[in-house]
């Protein structure tokens, strides 16, 4: 019989992996407080020390025992791609809520089965689309709902970073652990948010490739997504020799700017732009916001709580992680094709 999880007024946490974004992940949790960091898992032993000296929580070094355990309520999934499948089919069985990094699993077959786990279960299954919590993108997406710029027409952007000496010996690259290339790394962020500014889409079109690297897997993509209102187009690289994030919305009555995403990617700006009548330019607004504060994980923790004791809606669930990944498994087999592929 599964264990069923009543959260009551402090939420308690068990994080599997103890690496750089479960670290961000406790860190969040630790500063909002209303949590309580119980257990951390990590098979690198003095990583996991490490991290249960810095949050003053126990450490294990299987996975498995942290899913079992009756004093966890919601279980943080921070692990290399191919691991996440099991860990969250486990956790959902066990009776715990998960929030789970991005991408949601390799492949929108796994994505689809822990979304069907999750409802079977009853249990909130939260993906890691952080960028949705950056103010400059929370913002836009306000404004776009407001109808700052009218009709959403299309969408460009681009997300990318520079590499590093011996990328290409790291676990991103290799495809039996992450399960694809930059395409399956920063894509899924990419994706997720052109379906969030511009609705679904009915096909997609991509050119997948390696050019770089030698690797097994793609450090370069490109996409194009089409709905009959929204074409969204997009570029994933690992060959753009510094970061860059830019996220541009254009409607019919103006344009929305993201650039930067605070510290490596540069400072995070909106620019929003009006349209002067007739034609003759936009009227624009910007704002920019502090390059070595980063909140997302705050506040997208912060969303998640909230839903979790059902005082507020989730923003990026288990649905929209799955919809991440057949955008991303549809442009694989669009680059291998030479097909656009109609999204189901």
């Amino acid at each position: 019989m599964r264990h069923e999880v009543m959260i009551k007024k402090e939420i308690r946490i068990g994080i599997i992996g103890a690496g750089l974004i479960g670290s961000k992940r406790a860190l969040a949790a630790q500063k909002l407080g209303g949590s309580r960091i119980v257990v951390v898992a990590d098979a690198d032993k003095k990583r996991a020390e490490e991290f249960s000296k810095t949050f003053k929580c126990e450490y294990l070094l299987t996975w498995e025992e942290v899913v079992a355990r009756e004093d966890v309520d919601v279980i943080m999934v921070a692990v290399p791609n191919a691991f996440v499948f099991p860990i969250v089919m486990a956790a959902l069985k066990s009776g715990k809520h998960v929030l789970c990094e991005k991408p949601f699993g390799i492949n929108s077959k796994e994505a689809h089965r822990m979304l069907e786990a999750g409802k079977k279960y009853k249990k909130l299954i939260k993906v890691g689309f952080n960028n949705r919590f950056h103010p400059g993108i929370f913002r836009a997406k306000q404004l776009v709902d407001e109808g700052a710029i009218g009709k959403v027409l299309f969408i460009r952007s681009r997300h990318g970073h520079g590499g590093r000496t011996g990328m290409e010996k790291e676990w991103r690259m290799d495809k039996k652990i992450a399960g694809g290339g930059e395409l399956l790394d920063q894509g899924p962020h990419l994706a997720d948010l052109c379906r969030w500014f511009g609705g679904e889409y009915e096909t997609a079109y991509g050119a997948v490739d390696t050019k770089f690297w030698k690797t097994n897997v793609d450090d370069n993509a490109f996409a194009i997504l089409r709905s009959k209102k929204v074409t969204a187009a997009f570029h994933v690289s690992t060959t753009n020799w510094g970061n860059i994030f830019s996220f541009e919305v254009f409607g019919d009555k103006g344009a929305i700017t993201i650039e930067g995403l605070g510290r490596r990617y540069g400072e995070e700006t909106l620019r929003v732009g009006v349209r002067k009548e007739p034609f003759n330019g936009l009227e624009t607004e910007m704002n920019t916001y502090p390059r070595d504060v980063d909140e997302s994980w705050d506040e997208e923790w912060k969303n998640f709580m909230s839903a979790l004791l059902k005082k507020g809606k989730m923003i990026g669930d288990a649905r929209d992680g799955y919809e991440a990944n057949k955008i991303i498994d549809a442009l694989y087999t669009s680059s291998k094709t030479g097909k656009a592929i109609r999204l189901k």
